[in-house]
């Protein structure tokens, strides 16, 4: 078992690229520390110097003159008050930079580890409760060290100098004084055990209260429409009510530790100014002793008063170091490939060899099947709703794979003859542009949210190198141009939050135009018209005539009147293919497609109609 507690030990494993730094910053923290308790020695030299005259101890250095030992004293008072300011503020300048750094690059890995976790991780963990890991928790810890740590390493300071001053100048009494320590260490260890769990509890209520607040405001659209303003507010009252709770548990016990602590510690004060007054009183200690004693005793002992609020402020920043590193060594699932994937190599036919995927074990989403997407052609997806045909986007891009959660994964899936787990992610996902139903738009202007089409490609590392050129072509292609232009701001038109200030067909075809942009050799449409007016459906289509052209193109569609052209259709039911074959030969077949086609041109209706195909 490792003598240093967990989190701090994690911690200190994380920032071992900063040790010339922490080194740095603790040599610091103890030489200001002893500079901070030379007065209690210098007011016992003083006292010295009045009472004993040219028989003091700086008498002993040549200066028998009293006023030129004052003059000396008051010299090394000048010179140690300097050195403790000066280093005060490099303490200060370290701590506080490395802090800041550490601080930083915790959330830039802890980020970065998200994002290459599959999607499962995010099914079963909230939004807000991400978001408070990666911001309040890594700034709960960066309050630890820009102060906690450098109080723990002085109090430890303190107490060393302290005892050991003692034992030199009378052992007995340092027994006496140093009595009650034993019972604040045992005190402090026993409020560090108990307040541990109440913290980590404090940061779990935060986390389900930044998780509401997230869904929440996310959702405004949803609880103004429902008129559920005052349901919503009692729901975040209720968590709100919860983490004030929880924090009041952790302020009890902490706010009892400084006060029980401080009445054990009086006994040592008061014994030293007792015992020590007798034994200078009897002639078996300096008057100088003395005063620097009950000095020391009062420096040592008093700072232990605060010990409770530095432990309360470390056990804060462990329970939040313990949340960081847990997520930092979330299992990645889905593993990074060794080989490059060139566009050109992309150009050839995606295959799905015998296939089975399951989200759950034992509940399989896709059965054995086995697709061809070929090159240069238009293939769809139809069926039935949770028939598997987002799933096989979702494995085509790698978002799942065995092992991610509890999902399983069997059968291969190539692309120009190379299976997908063999490439490297980046290659991988660059060589696809996909537009789903479910368009997401960042939060900046029309022409960024087009512009990061061709962000991560080798031609663009941020928005600004998109040429305007290009944006403004895509949008044309995508016959996203016409309403740009009339835009308050035009391509410059700050979009909103998820693209809110826009309509559903105007935000799908800046997606189409984001997609035309990143010029993939393969295009996956994900229901792209599923939820757009016949206008707009329309003017998808004439693009996407052209978009097309030479690239493999996978249509995953429920309004079968945007694939009827396409070169082959893939007819999924309850994750098994059914059929496959072009419109006119699917229809006449008479099977599931052709159900499903005579109920959406309202030549049959619902379910008759298809009990009617599945009885024949």
């Amino acid at each position: 078992m490792s003598p240093v507690p967990v989190p701090l030990s994690r911690l200190l494993r994380y920032a071992r690229g900063e040790r010339r730094a922490i080194w740095l910053a603790i040599a610091c923290s103890v030489t200001n520390k002893l500079l901070d308790l030379a007065p209690p020695y210098l007011i016992g030299m003083a006292v010295d110097v009045v009472v004993n005259r040219e028989n003091s101890l700086i008498g002993w250095f040549g200066y028998t003159d009293v006023i030129a030992q004052l003059w000396v004293l008051a010299i090394v008072t000048i010179v140690v008050w300097g050195f403790e300011s000066i280093f005060e503020y490099w303490l200060g300048i370290l701590w506080r930079n490395l802090a800041q750094r550490l601080q930083h690059s915790l959330r830039l890995d802890a980020y970065g580890h998200v994002q290459r976790l599959d999607l499962s991780y995010f099914e079963d963990r909230s939004t807000g409760g991400l978001v408070a890991v990666l911001n309040d928790d890594v700034n709960q810890l960066e309050r630890f060290l820009d102060g906690g740590a450098n109080d723990l390493i002085q109090l430890g300071v303190t107490a060393v100098a302290t005892i050991v001053t003692f034992f030199i100048a009378s052992p007995t009494l340092a027994w006496i004084a140093m009595a009650p320590l034993p019972f604040v260490i045992w005190g402090s260890l026993l409020f560090q055990k108990r307040v541990a769990p109440r913290y980590a509890d404090v940061r779990e209520k935060a986390g389900l209260l930044a998780s509401q607040l997230s869904g929440n405001i996310g959702g405004i659209a949803t609880v103004k429409s429902y008129a559920a303003e005052a349901f919503e507010e009692e729901r975040i009252r209720a968590e709100s009510v919860e983490y004030v709770e929880s924090n009041r548990r952790a302020i009890r016990m902490s706010a009892a530790f400084s006060p029980l602590i401080r009445m054990v510690i009086v006994l040592g004060f008061g014994a030293t100014v007792v015992y020590g007054g007798k034994l200078t009183l009897d002639g078996e200690l300096d008057v100088g002793t003395y005063s620097l004693l009950t000095f020391l005793t009062q420096r040592l002992l008093w700072p232990f008063t605060r010990l409770g609020q530095v432990l309360d402020l470390y056990q804060r920043g462990m329970a939040s170091a313990s949340r960081i590193f847990d997520l930092l060594e979330t299992h990645v699932a889905v593993k990074d490939g060794l080989l490059g994937l060139e566009p050109s190599q992309a150009r050839g036919d995606v295959r799905f060899d015998r296939v089975t995927f399951s989200y759950v074990p034992g509940l399989p989403v896709l059965h054995d099947i086995s697709l061809l997407f070929e090159a240069g052609k238009t293939t769809a997806i139809v069926g039935s709703t949770g028939g598997g045909k987002t799933t096989v986007l979702k494995l085509l891009l790698r978002l799942y794979d065995n092992g991610s959660g509890t999902s399983t994964l069997a059968g291969s899936i190539t692309i120009s003859g190379v299976e997908i787990r063999s490439l490297r992610l980046g290659d991988l996902r660059r060589a696809i542009a996909v537009v789903s139903q479910d368009v997401f738009l960042f939060h900046g202007t029309v022409a960024e949210n087009i512009a990061y089409g061709l962000v991560g490609s080798a031609t663009a590392a941020t928005l600004a190198d998109v040429p305007r050129p290009a944006i403004e072509r895509a949008a044309r292609l995508s016959e996203a141009e016409e309403f740009i232009v009339r835009l308050p701001q035009g391509y410059e038109t700050l979009v909103g939050e998820r693209g809110q200030k826009l309509s559903g067909g105007q935000r799908q075809r800046i997606a189409m135009a984001r997609a035309i942009l990143k010029d993939a050799p393969i295009l996956v449409l994900d229901e792209a018209t599923s939820s757009v007016d016949n206008e707009t459906e329309l003017a998808i289509q004439r693009s996407l005539a052209t978009v097309c052209r030479d690239r493999t193109t996978i249509v995953i569609a429920h309004r079968l009147s945007t694939i009827r052209n396409a070169d082959r259709i893939h007819v999924l039911d309850e994750g098994r293919l059914v059929e496959s074959g072009d419109h006119d030969g699917l229809v006449a077949r008479g099977g599931l497609y052709a159900t499903l086609w005579r109920i959406q041109t309202g030549e049959g209706t619902g379910a008759s109609v298809l009990n009617e195909s599945l009885g024949s």
